[in-house]
């Protein structure tokens, strides 16, 4: 068994118990996404399944806009190509990341981020003051990769719970996945 199939199979096991879209959630997903006209509506939709069945929090989705040639840098430069909260993180905002912990896990590695807590967020993130005041307590970065297998995007969702139970971020790496053609194909 493949690590990641072991990884996805031990999301149903124990307390969490298994992962059940209900079945207005399954038609949104398998009849209104495909049929999106661009990536806003697309992310739009996804954001509406995230609220319904996550309830309240921030979603924003980054792409890797740095150079070409510098993509295998010290630096990353990240730029906001989506956001469920235009006022508080605007679409176009970029970020410069150094190498750190995070940007080698997220960015390099491809592997999902969870950060759980305010003392996590500030460890992490420069703008923890700011997701503070927007009652955000926990966070989950998704690399959404390419067809090297490359993090060339990500699909962040911050929430006003302190934890993420593993259902959870089943589902957040599920809607990730169903936005990762929507994000990669916009141009």
């Amino acid at each position: 068994m493949s690590e990641a199939v072991a990884d996805a199979a031990a999301l149903g096991e124990g307390d969490a118990g298994p992962l059940c879209l209900p079945l207005d959630i399954c038609q949104v997903l398998v009849h209104d996404l495909p049929r999106a006209r661009d990536r806003d509506a697309a992310l739009q939709c996804i954001d509406g399944v995230r609220r319904r069945l996550l309830g309240e929090g921030l979603l924003t989705v980054n792409i890797d806009a740095s150079p070409p040639d510098a993509r295998d840098g010290d630096t990353i430069e990240l730029q906001r190509v989506w956001t469920s909260d235009a006022a508080a993180y605007p679409i176009g905002g970029r970020k410069r990341k150094t190498l750190t912990p995070w940007t080698r896990q997220l960015l390099r590695g491809a592997q999902i981020f969870v950060g759980e807590g305010d003392a996590a967020l500030s460890e992490v993130f420069d703008d923890h003051a700011l997701i503070a005041s927007l009652g955000l307590r926990a966070i989950v970065n998704v690399p959404l990769l390419d067809a090297r297998g490359r993090c060339v995007a990500t699909f962040n969702l911050l929430g006003t719970r302190p934890t993420w139970q593993p259902q959870e971020l089943a589902l957040v790496q599920l809607l990730a996945l169903l936005a990762t053609p929507w994000v990669l194909n916009a141009g």
